[in-house]
């Protein structure tokens, strides 16, 4: 038999995780009908961290989110690759109607479980450039946030983003953020991005990692470091 005070933090566990499967079916339900009108929270989607899961605090998804909007039009397209919680805050944004922006907003994610939003499309880091043909150089901003801190990763995300990016008179605006080692490799891997001084950070400071926010554009929360 198990002691009481384990019982106890099992019992808790159990609670908290029907409570978010109650919550991710009620949010479902009012995406399938067009009737989504509370305020989204990532707390229904636990992290995985065997998959490299680990998502923003809120203050920095924000922050992202409205650097992302500003200035956007509703002819603006802006593609979240492998940042959920990013775009969960995007789509809070609009929600709430604290911004006089609109935007087409698309999320890149290989976490089936964010297919309950119309604007999922199914990716694969290891398929960077499988995906729907109308996608490509369709985009004027993309936030990019790679699973994993490896060469292959970084370099394949950076073929996606490549080929997700509008090309032109003015280039789109590209934000990528990921752990401070692979600084020089994404220096290498894309064009007129600089690291700035900007620090992401993640949810309870779960992650170990020192990260950074790289940019080809400076904005009023950032400079080029």
């Amino acid at each position: 038999k198990l002691p009481a005070d384990t019982l106890a933090l099992l019992g808790a566990f159990y609670s908290e995780r029907e409570q978010n499967e109650k919550r991710f079916e009620d949010l479902k339900a009012q995406t399938e009908d067009g009737r989504l009108q509370t305020p989204l929270s990532m707390t229904m989607f636990t992290e995985d961290w065997n998959a490299s899961q680990f998502w923003y605090s809120d203050e920095t998804a924000i922050l992202l989110a409205e650097q992302l909007l500003k200035g956007s039009t509703k002819d603006t397209r802006i593609a979240l690759v492998s940042a959920p919680s990013v775009f969960i805050q995007l789509k809070n944004l609009l929600l709430k109607g604290t911004t006089t922006q609109h935007a087409q907003i698309s999320l890149l994610e290989f976490d089936q479980r964010f297919s309950v939003f119309k604007e999922f499309v199914h990716y694969d880091f290891q398929s960077p450039t499988k995906l729907p043909g109308d996608l490509k150089g369709a985009y004027d901003r993309i936030l990019c946030d790679p699973p994993f801190l490896s060469a292959d990763c970084q370099t394949k995300a950076a073929l996606t983003v490549r080929w997700l990016s509008r090309m032109g008179a003015e280039e789109a605006q590209i934000i990528v953020c990921t752990g401070e080692r692979m600084t020089d490799l994404i220096h290498k891997l894309y064009r007129g991005i600089k690291t700035t001084t900007f620090r992401p950070k993640h949810s309870q400071d779960r992650l170990s990692n020192d990260f950074k926010c790289y940019a080809n554009f400076e904005s009023e929360v950032w400079t080029w470091a």
